[in-house]
């Protein structure tokens, strides 16, 4: 028998709950998975409070992990028992011991990404890879404007986006994490909370504003973003920490021939040719140096509620991850 955490019914942290399950044997396509490192995301939160309604309920939330191969199904290919693999699905059931995974969501693990690392990075460099090069593709000398650009993914979309040549404008809560997102490749900071941001990204760019701007914020950011941009800018809104973002006027856009995309990571890896290149890509960042990998804060997986109030705390001392 196996252990996973299981939400009966949206809440908080203590919602989830550590129940036996029965895994079985993988069937035609699968592969039965030792799990040994979880990934812990906004995401999953989301889920657990309700404001995301994507998991089923009863359920097991969860979308990426790490493991080993146990057991492989019939008319699998490519993989056998031993096997180090990762994953990110849209079909949840990471947080557990062992899970049943279809093959082809298995990410083949290489030497120099231990199972911890791909547990904690392949959501946040995945979408990395998503912002950069397929949502909105980045050139040298484009000005670009960066929400939460110490968090988790923010300040590895400032490491690339530093290398692709990029002029970073980022905002942050404090001076701490401003200091933060400058050693990750902002040429500026903004302390959102103390400064009008939209009128220090005017200054910055002297009145041209920025070619994108990338917000993971949501509600309270918004407006604030639109306002930002350039002539034919772009604003990407790939999160909503502070709340969905409400109805607006479509006609706002034409001011400046502006657009707006909300990008979810999960159909940027449905084909999968372009999911290996975005896979590719994140593991050469990382061997290169251009993206580096924070050390984690771990939790065991019946703690998990622990992990969730840490995340939205800010409390995390680097990714959270579970660990079996």
């Amino acid at each position: 028998m196996a252990h996973a955490i299981v939400l009966r019914k949206h809440g908080g942290a203590e919602a989830l709950r550590l129940e036996t399950v029965a895994v079985g044997a993988p069937g035609t396509g699968q592969l039965r998975i030792r799990q040994t490192a979880i990934g812990v995301n906004f995401h999953d939160c989301y889920v657990r409070s309700g404001l995301y309604r994507t998991l089923p309920l009863p359920g097991v939330p969860g979308i990426e992990a790490a493991g080993v191969v146990e057991d492989v199904g019939a008319e699998v290919a490519g993989f056998k028992l031993g096997d180090r693999i990762g994953y990110v699905t849209a079909a949840y059931g990471a947080y557990a011991t062992e899970r049943l995974l279809d093959a082809s969501l298995a990410i083949p693990l290489p030497a120099s990404i231990s199972d911890e690392m791909a547990a904690s990075v392949l959501v946040r460099g995945l979408t990395v890879q998503m912002l950069t090069q397929s949502v909105h593709r980045v050139a040298a000398g484009d000005r670009v404007l960066v929400h939460a650009a110490a968090g988790g993914v923010g300040r590895m979309l400032c490491q690339a986006l530093k290398h692709l040549g990029a002029f970073v404008i980022g905002t942050a809560g404090s001076s701490e994490r401003a200091a933060a997102a400058r050693a990750a490749g902002c040429d500026a900071t903004i302390l959102y909370r103390e400064q009008d941001f939209v009128a220090e990204v005017a200054a910055i760019t002297d009145g041209r504003g920025v070619a994108v701007a990338y917000d993971s914020v949501g509600k309270d950011t918004f407006a604030g973003s639109l306002a930002c941009l350039g002539v034919r800018g772009h604003l990407v809104n790939f999160g909503q920490a502070s709340g969905p973002v409400p109805p607006f006027e479509v006609s706002r856009l034409a001011a400046w021939s502006n657009s707006v995309t909300r990008p979810i990571l999960f159909h940027y890896l449905t084909d999968r040719a372009e999911r290996d290149a975005m896979v590719e890509g994140l593991f050469g960042a990382l061997a290169d140096g251009v993206l580096t990998a924070e050390g984690v804060s771990r939790f065991p997986l019946a703690e998990v509620g622990r992990a969730h109030a840490a995340l939205e705390s800010r409390q995390a001392t680097g990714p959270a991850i579970l660990i079996p």
